[in-house]
């Protein structure tokens, strides 16, 4: 399972970390978040990661009112498959968190395997004026909010979706985060195959070094061995860099404007489609193909796209 000869893209349009101040390109209205992961596909995303956001101000909605008018456009105008996020934003409950994949049922859901320090809060060196009230005390916010993801936390989110053949996109922001996850596997409570998500570079996990990405590979191997799939994502200006690592050593990738809103130095990327485009453009340089949306759901076991409830 590990060394699949194709690559999967992940796409995460939106996320909940950076605010709508930082780029006039990051999707806010359900307009927008549906043509952006629509884009993306056409681009080569075989997977779409999805948050949602209020559409006056942008700040993260978790309801599965806010998920439901972009959920049915892109299942009708793409074939990609849809990863609702159980992450959320740090300042929901879990209930809240859950909710939208409890609803709606989707191939693929991310799971977070630990409480973290998630700081945001190094953004306001460079983001001095903001357009909403909420933005600088969210990010401020971060320095001393912790990211909750205990025990009985994941055991909720997997109990909870545990009947709707749901698979998940599996976040591990460090390497105890592996271990957890191999705690819940020894129990029984989620089987393989996993697709571990190792995500680089955010301030309070694990860092963005080559050795860092080495060290989280050759852990997975040891404590997974053939019942995994590997994929990455890099932080910020670490997004490309991390993919080409993992690319070259048989991983998958996520890039999307929840990961980084950068094309390249100092060039804010137009769209998700752009940064997918470019993943491509490197994965495909090393002579890789990259994994078709059907291509996808056989390599991770998926339910398949008329199995969802939207």
């Amino acid at each position: 399972m590990a060394k699949s000869r194709k690559i999967i893209i992940t796409c995460a349009v939106t996320g909940s970390i950076h605010t709508p101040s930082m780029s006039p390109n990051l999707p806010i209205t359900a307009v927008e978040i549906a043509d952006a992961a629509i884009g993306a596909a056409e681009a080569g995303a075989a997977v779409v990661h999805l948050h949602a956001r209020d559409p006056k101000d942008g700040r993260p909605d978790q309801s599965p009112e806010a998920f439901a008018p972009f959920l049915k456009v892109i299942k009708q105008r793409a074939n990609c498959v849809i990863n609702i996020t159980t992450g959320g934003a740090p300042t929901m409950t879990v209930e809240e968190r859950v909710k939208p994949a409890a609803t709606f049922k989707p191939e693929v859901a991310s799971l977070n395997m630990g409480t973290m320090n998630f700081g945001l809060f190094p953004m306001l060196a460079r983001q001095k004026e903001f357009k909403f009230d909420w933005e600088r005390p969210y990010l401020e916010g971060s320095r001393e909010r912790m990211f909750k993801n205990t025990f009985a936390d994941i055991e909720y989110i997997l109990t909870t979706c545990a009947n709707n053949g749901t698979r998940f996109e599996i976040e591990c922001y460090d390497i105890g985060h592996l271990y957890t996850l191999r705690h819940f596997a020894d129990r029984g409570v989620v089987k393989p195959p996993f697709f571990i998500q190792s995500v680089f570079g955010i301030l309070g996990g694990i860092g963005p070094h080559p050795e860092d990405v080495l060290h989280m590979k050759r852990t997975a191997d040891r404590l997974f061995g053939d019942q995994y799939h590997w994929s990455v994502l890099g932080a910020g200006r670490n997004q490309m860099a991390i993919a080409a690592q993992a690319a070259a050593m048989g991983g998958n990738v996520r890039v999307g404007m929840e990961d980084s809103l950068w094309l390249g130095p100092g060039r804010l990327a137009k769209s998700n489609a752009e940064q997918v485009a470019k993943a491509r453009q490197i994965i495909e340089g090393l002579g890789l193909e990259i994994a078709s949306s059907d291509e996808a759901r056989e390599i991770l076991k998926l339910k398949g796209g008329d199995q969802v409830a939207f």
